[in-house]
């Protein structure tokens, strides 16, 4: 059935040109990616060339002249690109190199996706950092890792920050990044086979590619609690700390949630804060970071050696993303002293290592996985004071496979709550009842506050996609695609949406990855897929249905062969098929 044209809602059409050029359906090579395993991740790589690889359907080929003076009342560019991150600084160079037209939409008044202090969504609160080891969470490009060195092992927002300004000056992105553009709607138009492109300050662009980088945090999930508009003292969600400084010292706070956000907030406010009360569900089994302060001459000599390009080319061969991987070796191949050996080694290197450089079958064999838990735990005892707090962060039985969640990082986070001064309160015996003007009530009682600090997470890879009204072919949109549960092509692409593509979003590495390793491999690979389809005259491109069904069956088998569906959020998103 034929679809008329909406002029209310998109004021700008195209006018009648002349000779059109047609091309029939073709298939494009296999390009990428087989599915394969880490023990440690359930991570998606692009290896190679793959009976997996993306097949497209082309449907009625238009090739358009560069006409922008036929727009009427709203532009158009070749690509627009949503986001201001990593994925958006990625692609935007790539694109300008093809000779194409792109700008980014970023909703905020500055650059650098969730580490950007004034924007909406921001990952800002007190200890906020990255948990990727230096030189690892950066771009790989000499022009840009060569003149600015980190600080910090683990590097604070405030620096990186500073390092996506570094970024924006060395490839000039400022004049073709529009702020406070945020994307409220993106439709297919099939006459003109372009996306329509609505911002909530009322302005429409049309564009042939559109990148939606929308990050995995760009949406906060904010639990319901009744009575919460009750509450008099100060409250928000770690995704909205707020610009000014807060003041902790000498306040009675509860923190809800202990994730990664969470962990922060409690290291930082249990030093300063009067009394601290932390609601947990489940208990994080996060890891020593072994913070340190990175020498620059230090720094320059690896860059001068070598080092920076060896450890980048390690991060594209790992299925994590970070320059090290599993040791090869079955957990019980070792002896019980070379086990607890390595596991120390491990452990005091810090980081990630003692998840994603272990033993092979850390995520695949129940007994195996078990052994590396009673490690983790003996470790972590010695530095809890109270029997019962032990009790609730490391418990004896634990309620999943170490690895079926991703463990955060900390500093000092169990010696902050062995301080008399905090409380800790399991949510699985005492679930909230209401939140009221004083504070908050479970059936343990009253806890009279002055502050509530939300770290319950974000509505993770997803929620970025369900806040913008995305309507494919036959107006068909996003949420109804997914209705039944999250269906990509390789995690990029999506049946139905012609020239819509994706980085670090569900159905890829993401989140069990290196964000910036994912980002870049994804990037370069779109390149020349755009490359491709400018040579060949290919005007739209999707996966066919049948691919991202067999993509979602290979990552749902490579899933369910492993122990992390048995973590507590790994369940309900596998139900969804939000796999990752």
């Amino acid at each position: 059935m034929a679809l008329k044209w909406d002029k209310a809602k998109y004021p700008c059409r195209r006018k009648p040109l002349g000779k059109v050029q047609t091309r029939g359906a073709a298939m494009i090579p296999p390009v990428a990616g087989e599915v394969f395993i880490n023990p440690m991740h359930v991570s998606i790589a692009y290896i190679g060339s793959s009976t997996l690889a993306l097949q497209v359907a082309l449907r009625h080929q238009t090739i358009f002249p560069p006409d922008m003076g036929s727009l009427g009342e709203c532009r158009e560019y070749d690509a627009i690109l949503i986001g201001a991150g990593f994925g958006g600084y990625t692609m935007l160079p790539k694109l300008r190199k093809l000779g194409l037209r792109a700008k980014i939409f970023e909703r905020g008044s500055g650059s650098g996706g969730v580490w950007f202090l004034g924007q909406k969504l921001t990952i800002q609160d007190p200890g906020a950092r990255v948990d990727s080891d230096s030189p690892a969470y950066q771009f790989f490009d000499r022009e840009i890792w060569e003149d600015f060195t980190f600080s910090e092992r683990f590097p604070g927002f405030r620096e990186l920050q500073k390092y996506f300004q570094h970024v924006e000056r060395k490839w000039d992105l400022r004049k073709d990044i529009e702020y406070h553009k945020s994307v409220t709607y993106a439709h297919w138009d099939p006459e003109s086979r372009r996306w329509v492109v609505g911002c909530s300050d009322g302005t429409t662009t049309r564009c042939k590619w559109l990148f939606a980088n929308v990050g995995f945090a760009a949406k906060e999930y904010k639990p319901y609690l009744k009575g919460s508009a009750d509450f008099q003292g100060e409250m928000f969600h770690t995704a909205h700390w707020p610009d000014h400084d807060v003041a902790l010292k000498d306040k009675r706070i509860a923190v809800i949630g202990t994730g990664a956000s969470g962990i922060q907030v409690i290291q930082e406010a249990g030093k300063l804060c009067k009394h601290l009360t932390v609601y947990q569900r489940t208990p994080n089994f996060c890891l020593p970071m072994q913070q340190r302060r990175l020498d620059p001459v230090e720094e320059q000599r690896k860059k001068d050696s070598g080092l920076y390009e060896a450890a980048f080319k390690a991060c594209e061969k790992t299925s994590a993303g970070v320059p090290y991987e599993s040791n090869g070796r079955k957990t019980f191949d070792d002896t019980s002293e070379e086990r607890e050996a390595y596991w120390n080694r491990l452990i005091q290197d810090g980081g990630f290592k003692f998840w994603v450089a272990g033993y092979d079958d850390l995520n695949l064999d129940q007994r195996a996985n078990d052994a590396a838990y009673d490690f983790w735990r003996r470790m972590v005892l010695k530095r809890i004071k109270d029997p019962q707090k032990a009790r609730l962060l490391a418990p004896e039985v634990p309620p999943h496979p170490f690895g079926a969640k991703r463990p955060s990082l900390e500093q000092d986070y169990f010696e902050v709550l062995s301080q008399p001064n905090v409380d800790i309160v399991d949510l699985n015996e005492f679930p909230i009842q209401e939140v009221n003007a004083t504070g908050i009530r479970t059936a343990a009682g009253q806890v009279d506050v002055d502050m509530i600090v939300l770290a319950t997470g974000f509505d993770g890879l997803t929620g970025g996609f369900m806040d913008i009204d995305i309507q494919g072919v036959d107006r068909r949109t996003l949420k109804q695609y997914w209705s039944d549960g999250v269906k990509t092509s390789m995690g990029v692409a999506i049946p139905g949406f012609p020239n819509l593509f994706f980085l670090f979003g569900p159905q890829a590495p993401s989140t069990f990855s290196n964000g910036p390793t994912c980002i870049q491999f994804q990037g370069r690979w779109f390149e020349k897929l755009v490359q491709k389809m400018l040579d060949e005259g290919i005007e739209t491109l999707e996966p066919k249905e049948e691919a991202a069904d067999t993509w979602t069956e290979k990552i749902r088998e490579r899933w369910e062969a492993t122990l992390l569906p048995q973590g507590k959020i790994s369940i309900s998103a596998a139900q969804k098929g939000v796999l990752h």
